[in-house]
């Protein structure tokens, strides 16, 4: 008797074969999905790669330098509270 007699049928399921380089999706919002997560992958990648001085840079520095500029034209009587609630409420990475 051979194997191929005693294992039963697999029942057949439809596989879409892979799209084609350059071919344009079916649905178009999975389209930007991906582009989406294909851009915060690779952005994560690079900031991992960076040396630290250029994460702060790229990162911190900048929305850190606005709250601390803010901040002392305030001066309010907890600046480490103000400077936490100006970059919480400033953090370009939260969703709007």
């Amino acid at each position: 008797m051979s194997e191929e007699a005693e294992m039963p049928a697999a029942p057949e399921e439809q596989v879409s074969a892979p799209a084609e380089a350059g071919a344009a999706p079916d649905n178009p919002d999975q389209a930007q999905l991906a582009e989406k997560a294909a851009a915060e992958a690779s952005e994560k990648i690079d900031s991992q790669a960076l040396p630290i001085r250029a994460y702060l840079d790229q990162t911190v520095v900048p929305i850190l330098l606005q709250g601390l500029s803010d901040l002392v034209k305030e001066r309010p009587d907890d600046p480490v509270e103000y400077l936490a609630a100006y970059l919480m409420k400033h953090n370009p990475k939260k969703a709007k």
